[in-house]
């Protein structure tokens, strides 16, 4: 392995700090481009990871009854049929919806504590058995909310036929995944029933666990056989749907920045691949004493992986700055274009992440700055210095 030569390293140093007005300002426009493309990447990852973790805690099949093309609430005493299907490992009735509060929605979830709880954050609350009547439990963020809007002890729902239901705060929890659970309130599910005016059998859906993920799609047609009317969807095929959303999205965003990325790479390149005549006659002075074609190219290589490497240093630094402490405002509201309230992102740290935006930055302006100095080298020395 061939050492770096430090006369070299010297010189591209000095080189650097020479043309400083030029390199100031390819370096600036180099750290942006890496930290846009990082930031990008990153809010990518870290939405992933969240759409992903909120989807593996869902039940392998959803069954909601449907009327003129929209879901409305089902009997809860269908379950029993349900379980009868050879496959199906539970049935579980949930009791959730949305109540609107000022120009945000809280998620409100109802439970029992003697029904089995895939959700870690529901099997914590029921384990504690505080929930009764007049208790909830708050996420963090709805905390946060209804403190803003002097709500510290209690919160006053307004029912169907207008009457007021009081629920005292009985604890705070912190939310698993903050697309899941960040406005999430929970509460008894006869309570619930109450504030959204369901009968005591009445249901939003149906949880149903399979005991061989292979069946899912066999126990589906089954249901479907039972309750033609009723919807039924799998996980997995949730699952699809939301990632080809996100994709969706994703792709729309990285055209607007391909569209970007090749504006800065002409400017960089211009103002690079443009040697003035002050530095070309350097190149000429540098073969006229000695020097060989692979000694300026290598110098060149120096100078330029110098400055593009602290871009990209610079560039990711800045990124993680915009992305986990700012919170990525308008790339994140790209991505996510329904209220989550201060919905922060977590924070995912992939290194094959950071090696395709080294990839993509580094070693391409290094190569698209070579060019031009290798032009310049290949000629006579006295024709580059007249």
């Amino acid at each position: 392995m061939r050492k770096i030569n430090l006369y070299l390293l010297e010189y591209a140093l000095n080189y650097i700090a020479r043309y400083k007005s030029k390199n100031i300002f390819i370096f600036t426009v180099l750290t942006l481009l890496i930290a846009l493309l990082a930031s990008f990447f990153f809010v990518q990852n870290s939405l992933k990871y969240e759409l992903e973790s909120t989807l593996d805690v869902e039940p392998d099949i959803i069954m909601t009854n449907q009327k003129a093309g929209r879901d409305t609430t089902l009997d809860e005493r269908i379950m029993n049929d349900i379980l009868n299907i050879k496959g199906v490992g539970d049935v579980v009735s949930r009791v959730w919806g949305y109540y609107d509060f000022k120009n945000m929605k809280f998620i409100l979830v109802g439970i029992d504590e003697f029904e089995t709880q895939q959700n870690t954050i529901f099997a914590n609350i029921a384990k504690r058995s505080e929930l009764n009547a007049s208790s909830m439990f708050i996420s963090e963020g709805v905390k946060k909310i209804l403190q803003e809007n002097y709500y510290r002890e209690y919160f006053n729902f307004i029912l169907p036929d207008l009457k007021v239901k009081r629920m005292f705060i009985a604890g705070t929890f912190k939310p698993a995944t903050q697309l899941e659970s960040n406005e999430m309130i929970v509460m008894n599910k006869e309570t619930l029933r109450t504030i959204f005016g369901y009968r005591s059998n009445e249901a939003t859906d149906l949880a149903v666990t399979v005991n061989n993920p292979r069946e899912v799609g066999s126990i589906i047609v089954k249901i479907e056989n039972l309750y033609p009317t009723y919807k039924i969807v799998a996980k997995e095929d949730l699952k699809t749907k939301l990632e080809s959303q996100f994709n969706e999205k994703s792709s729309l965003f990285l055209m607007l920045f391909t569209l970007t990325l090749f504006t800065f790479f002409m400017i960089v390149y211009d103002r690079s691949s443009g040697l003035s005549s002050e530095e070309k006659r350097e190149i000429g002075v540098l073969k006229a004493i000695g020097w060989r074609v692979e000694d300026v190219l290598k110098a060149r290589v120096y100078e330029n992986f110098i400055l593009s490497f602290f871009a990209y240093i610079f560039g990711i630094m800045l990124a993680l700055f915009y992305v986990y402490i700012l919170d990525a405002p308008v790339i994140k509201n790209m991505f996510v274009d329904y209220s989550f309230g201060e919905f922060s992102l977590p924070f995912m740290m992939n290194y094959e992440t950071l090696l395709l935006i080294f990839l993509l930055s580094v070693p391409v302006y290094v190569f698209a700055t070579i060019i031009p100095a290798w032009r310049v080298a290949t000629l006579d020395a006295d024709e580059v210095i007249r």
